[in-house]
């Protein structure tokens, strides 16, 4: 449970995530770093879910961007069927979020591979609470991403029990 979003505004790519690992009713760890950079720093990938299981799907879009040679659309696409398709990846709890500076995607264990009309999306327990607030922001306000992004992790951190004040944001450029 966690919440991780992602906004694209004027050329920058920003993602942010809080901190909180919980396990059953108990929070175990406060800041946990859930977003990261990868393939040269030019993609950015959130996980909620396991723990474990997101950095195994990291590694792997990871692999997938060297394939296709950065083409993100493509790496998630072909993450997502393997991991629909593969009996071991298919048990895995995590999904991803992947965004470089032209994109951003959902990627499940079902096969989803979304890439939302807004430049704004977000997942985990809080992301509907995020989502909603950076949609408000992004459509009337001036806001950059990034202070649409602290901002949205701040209102779901006061609404959902899975998400903390504790904020690892990623930008690109």
């Amino acid at each position: 449970m966690t919440t991780v979003i992602a906004v694209r505004r004027d050329g920058n790519t920003v993602m942010g995530s809080d901190g909180q690992v919980t396990l059953g009713h108990s929070v175990l760890k406060h800041g946990a770093k859930k977003v990261r950079k990868i393939y040269n720093n030019k993609v950015i990938v959130g996980f909620a879910g396991s723990a474990a299981d997101g950095l195994a799907l990291m590694e792997r879009l990871e692999n997938k961007l060297e394939e296709f040679r950065g083409n993100l659309l493509r790496a998630c696409v072909e993450l997502g069927k393997e991991w629909r398709m593969d009996r071991a990846l298919r048990r895995l709890d995590a999904v991803l979020l992947a965004a470089d500076l032209n994109s951003i995607f959902v990627v499940s264990g079902t096969g989803d591979v979304i890439e939302p009309d807004e430049p704004v999306i977000a997942i985990g327990s809080g992301g509907d609470y995020a989502r909603a607030c950076a949609l408000a922001l992004y459509k009337h306000t001036n806001l950059s991403a990034e202070e649409i992004v602290k901002e949205s992790l701040l209102i779901a951190s006061k609404i959902c029990i899975y998400t903390n004040q504790t904020f690892f944001l990623e930008k690109l450029p």
